[in-house]
């Protein structure tokens, strides 16, 4: 990619033109993390993993695409980052003014619009939100590829798991595994023994993890996020919890079948609901958030009951339902004929086929 033109951005910065001319917008400013990967074809603008803007930012007009970035950064994004179908724009790091005044002059006193607006800016129209949530295929070949990384990863750290380590150990194994291949460990979330019926979004503590756990991976990668999760067992899994497991399968289930292309999502959303109340959790849904269209972002838009987007072909989800000790979580693609790609799906991983999927079984070690 690195120091040639890439076909991938050149087809992206024809869309993004023809939907200056039909908003009768000067340019479009992308700030965030999510939108700088997009735009480029999977370069990174990232520093501090934990911040939603980097350190480096596009201006895209009818003639022109720039990448703005202050002078500490600009050779290594230039070395090893960028494609050459953007020309640099280099700041004194210590003079953002230089920046906003570029920008202005680019913009020639007409309207800009942004991912993350100020006061002077419009808000990004649907169309491009649309776009960027459906993948290419050049973008679905990367996304293959970090989603068997990431799954690979999560095989390794809980075949190594022991009942004694803690919880941190265990994250950090994770962040450890993800690192190694390359991957942004955005979220490493576990559960032990104890905690795992206690909460839904478990942050890892110092306990010791115990007779099983859960770890949850929002993994990072060409700016695509690979998202499950997979349950470790020491010893042979009680008949409750073997079925409460077979449950959130059974729950899952109902949600997949409802990802087809012209789906809304919030019909998936009361599929869920429906699966919920027909296996006897009527509140379940309301206990913690259900996924929704992944890519960019960890979740792009979160499934709830006004979530009117619609599902597309080459769309990407990744759902969670779950219940007190119990989830399940994959990213899957949509095929056009209402098929399910998983992206995060691991061979060596045990697994069990719920109508007609492969879907995975907590590992009993």
């Amino acid at each position: 990619m690195i120091n040639s033109l890439n076909p991938e951005v050149d087809r992206k910065l024809e869309f993004i033109r023809q939907t200056l001319t039909e908003t009768g917008s000067s340019s479009l400013r992308l700030r965030g993390t999510d939108w700088f990967a997009w735009a480029t074809a999977g370069a990174s603008n990232t520093v501090l993993l934990t911040a939603e803007t980097g350190v480096a930012e596009i201006l895209i007009t009818a003639e022109n695409a720039f990448v703005l970035t202050d002078e500490i950064e600009a050779q290594r994004l230039q070395d090893e980052e960028i494609p050459n179908n953007f020309q640099m724009h280099i700041y004194p790091w210590a003079d953002v003014a230089q920046r906003e005044s570029f920008v202005r002059e680019i913009a020639g006193g007409g309207n800009v619009m942004c991912d993350r607006p100020n006061a002077e800016e419009r808000a990004i129209v649907p169309s491009l939100k649309s776009r960027k949530q459906t993948m290419m295929s050049s973008e679905l070949e990367r996304y293959r590829r970090v989603g068997r990384l990431a799954s690979e990863a999560m095989t390794e750290v809980l075949s190594a798991a022991k009942p004694e380590w803690t919880e941190y150990q265990l994250a950090g194994a994770g962040a450890e595994a993800l690192w190694a291949r390359g991957l942004h460990p955005a979220l490493t979330l576990v559960a032990g023994e104890r905690r795992l019926p206690l909460y839904r979004h478990a942050t890892a503590t110092a306990e010791q993890i115990g007779k099983q756990a859960m770890l949850v991976f929002c993994a990072r990668g060409n700016g695509l996020y690979a998202n499950l999760t997979r349950f470790v067992c020491f010893d042979f899994l009680e008949p409750k919890d073997d079925e409460l497991h077979q449950t959130v399968r059974e729950i899952e289930a109902a949600a997949l079948n409802f990802c087809l292309p012209g789906v809304s999502l919030n019909a998936v959303y009361y599929a869920l609901k429906t699966a919920y109340e027909k296996h006897g959790y009527p509140q379940a849904i309301r206990e913690h958030h259900q996924g929704g269209t992944t890519g960019y972002l960890a979740r792009e838009v979160v499934a709830n009951p006004a979530t009117s987007d619609v599902l597309s072909e080459n769309m990407v989800v990744a759902w969670n339902p779950s219940l007190s000790g119990a989830k399940i979580e994959d990213t899957f693609v949509i095929g056009s004929d209402g098929t399910l790609e998983n992206l995060t799906f691991d061979r060596n991983w045990p697994s069990v086929e719920v109508e007609g999927r492969l879907r995975p079984l907590p590992l009993e070690i």
